[in-house]
């Protein structure tokens, strides 16, 4: 059992006291001002001692430099950067930031042309570009603390979580997984049953039925409810639990019933009175396709450029401790279930497959074979696994349009021949050299966690999460979590 399950299995009042979360929120948005501050003072200082150092300063510029250090976090707050609900959302939190850099250089910019004052032309061109990207440096930094300590099980909203068990036993055990969201459920209320209602779901208390919502909120010490689509709850009853939780300015989640589509594909639209939640249609094909695989040629053959002579060398080390071909071409499944052959380094005897019954058992998912101490993997063959190193010859098929350097795991065959209808979903995109897959444990997932990261890109496909991906695979590939 994890320490994170033991915990939950502990009595409500002993695992999680009123002041488990008290005022980290306070000190993390505390800590976001004093940051930006310092991210303001260090770039104006910085550009008023260049000005000085190259004896061009005006005395005016001093007080235009300490005029905008003072104004600068109030910009972030304008933009929303300081915002409760915001705090550890990376995508909001960088944007506020952004928002606030630019917002005050349109004014900067504005009142200078009005006034005529070429004082503020520097900060203009050179201190808000500088600002905005020392505040995003500051922003990640502060995000990964708030990350570090979420894994040690601080900084967490403890949460109520209302729905059917199954729905609920899933929530629990992805919130356990990726403590990085925030949230810990603390206690669960169920449908009413004539049957009675179970002890716990998931080692985490049950307190209630639906019409208890507010009193389990009291008992463990909740400071947010999370409603999971289910048809008890209808607008009326979750008008009426929301006006209880308001009481105890207790925060209200309610999930809805569309899985895997959020972000930028859904916006509420007040009609007739009715919150209707407008779903867009996830964008796979148009000038943002053609933007994304111009942008993946382009890199990949930047890439191979780069990374040639390291390429040499594992091809010639590949060769010079094992007899065999240095590539491995294996039949994989595309976009539409085109069959294309994908490159890698060999990292196996020649003959593994007809191995594989030698090998042992299974450490894979149920449907991916895998081994973690594989007898089949030569020496040089686990260490580039270890680092994803064998995966580098896929630049090719990226050129070659068959793959994108970002998109699902592209599945073998037998893989695809036991797809249910839904999982067929996958293979409308490019699978990818890389994918939330690969940034979320990799092996160590189980099939189905496999399946719903990959539904979750194709459904939320867009050029930022691509960048997001990219940037998150370096530190997958250094950890090498679930590769082997």
């Amino acid at each position: 059992m994890t320490a994170a399950a033991e915990d939950d299995r502990r009595p409500v009042t002993e695992a999680f006291p009123a002041a488990d979360g008290a005022g980290w929120e306070k000190g993390y948005l505390r800590g976001a001002v004093l940051g930006d501050a310092a991210c303001g003072v260090s770039v104006f200082a910085g550009l008023i001692g260049a000005r000085t150092a190259a004896g061009g300063l005006y005395p005016p510029e001093l007080v235009v430099g300490a005029l905008l250090t003072v104004l600068w976090p109030v910009a972030v707050a304008v933009a929303g950067g300081y915002q409760a609900h915001r705090v550890g959302d990376g995508p909001d939190e960088y944007r506020a930031a952004l928002q606030g850099a630019a917002g005050l250089a349109s004014l900067v910019a504005i009142i200078a042309y009005a006034t005529q004052t070429p004082v503020a032309r520097t900060y203009v061109i050179a201190g808000f570009p500088l600002l905005a990207f020392a505040a995003l440096c500051f922003r990640y930094g502060w995000r990964k603390r708030l990350h570090r300590r979420r894994a040690r099980g601080e900084g967490l909203r403890r949460v109520v979580a209302v729905g059917h068990r199954e729905a609920v036993a899933e929530l629990v055990s992805q919130l356990r997984r990726e403590r990085y969201h925030g949230m810990r459920v603390v206690a669960v209320c169920l449908p009413s049953s004539p049957l009675g209602l179970p002890a716990d779901v998931g080692g985490v208390p049950v307190l209630g039925d639906f019409a208890g919502v507010a009193e389990a909120v009291a008992k463990a010490s909740g400071d947010a409810v999370a409603v999971l689509a289910c048809p008890e709850l209808d607008g009326v009853a979750l008008r009426r639990m929301s006006w209880r939780l308001a009481e105890s300015d207790t925060d209200l989640y309610v999930a809805s019933a569309l899985m895997e589509v959020a972000g930028p594909r859904t916006t509420v639209r007040p009609v007739a009175g009715l919150p209707l939640l407008h779903v867009e249609h996830p964008d796979l094909a148009g000038p943002r396709q053609l933007f994304k695989s111009a942008f993946d040629k382009v890199v990949a053959a930047l890439a191979l450029l780069v990374l040639l002579p390291l390429l040499s060398g594992i091809w010639l080390a590949v060769r010079a401790t094992s007899s065999g071909p240095a590539i491995f071409t294996q039949v994989r499944v595309g976009k539409n279930g085109r069959e294309f052959r994908v490159l890698k380094f060999r990292t196996m005897v020649v003959g593994a497959e007809a191995l594989r019954a030698e090998a042992g058992g299974d450490d894979g998912n149920g449907v991916l074979f895998k081994l973690r101490n594989d007898p089949r993997v030569t020496p040089v063959g686990s260490w580039l696994r270890r680092y994803s190193l064998d995966e580098l010859p896929q630049i090719v098929n990226v050129l070659t349009g068959e793959m994108s350097l970002v998109g699902p795991r592209p599945p073998l065959p037998a893989e695809v021949a036991r797809y249910g209808a839904d999982v067929h979903r996958r293979l409308v995109v490019k699978p990818g050299m890389t994918g939330l897959w690969q940034v979320s444990g990799r092996s160590d997932l189980t099939w189905e966690e496999s399946v719903r990261l990959d539904l979750r890109y194709v459904e939320n496909w867009s050029l930022t999460l691509d960048l997001q991906i990219l940037w998150k695979t370096w530190a997958a590939v250094i950890r090498g979590t679930g590769a082997y």
